[in-house]
């Protein structure tokens, strides 16, 4: 797509998901296709991501409940912030559509992938007939797990700690042709080009 056909598709907004389970690279296969699809669209994107959006919130809450601000993959979370967090996610993203303000979201996303909820604007309460695409971010899950102490973030200990009832929330994304699979066990750039030329197609 040439900058010019860009531009004269600026009236249809675009909603750019990357989602995938914890440790597989969603925030940062996300900022590396920033500039790329920006420059091959010709137009600007908005970047929300669920920890940026509401790490800090999350974790104040947990400490006030639970004692524990890292406590947000336990039985109380999912059952009492989770899907307040997504719908807040949401909330923002309809405001920047309604404003045709294109967006790229960062989140695992897994209920509303599985459901197809993702995939149904009017579902979503999203503004019609927008643009969606979605890159699921594929790891095996001993390297998501290795990624995951590797990099030490506390959000990561329940799941680390309790692997076995972590392991069958890893769902696997439905057949949709709004979702391309990006295996990030190893960067292919090639593929990664791919990739980007599926969320904005």
């Amino acid at each position: 797509m040439t900058i010019d056909q860009g531009a004269t598709a600026k009236s249809v907004p675009r909603l750019i998901l990357f989602a995938g389970h914890a440790g597989t690279g969603k925030t940062t296969l996300a900022k590396r296709a920033m500039p790329l699809i920006s420059a091959r669209t010709g137009q600007d994107f908005f970047f929300l991501d669920k920890d940026t959006a509401y790490g800090r919130f999350s974790a104040h809450v947990m400490e006030l409940t639970t004692g524990s601000a890292d406590d947000r993959d336990s039985p109380y979370y999912l059952e009492n912030l989770r899907d307040m967090e997504y719908a807040g996610l949401i909330d923002i993203v309809r405001e920047n559509l309604e404003m045709n303000v294109n967006v790229v979201l960062v989140g695992p996303f897994s209920r509303e992938i599985r459901s197809g909820r993702m995939f149904d604007p009017a579902g979503l309460g999203l503004p019609a007939g927008i643009h969606i695409r979605l890159a699921w971010i594929d790891l095996a899950p001993e390297e998501a797990r290795r990624r995951m102490a590797l990099r030490a973030d506390p959000r990561d200990i329940w799941k680390l700690t309790h692997w076995q009832d972590y392991l069958p929330r890893r769902i696997e994304p439905p057949a949709n042709p709004a979702i391309r699979r990006f295996d990030n066990t190893r960067f292919d750039a090639a593929e990664f080009d791919r990739l980007i030329d599926h969320l904005i197609s």
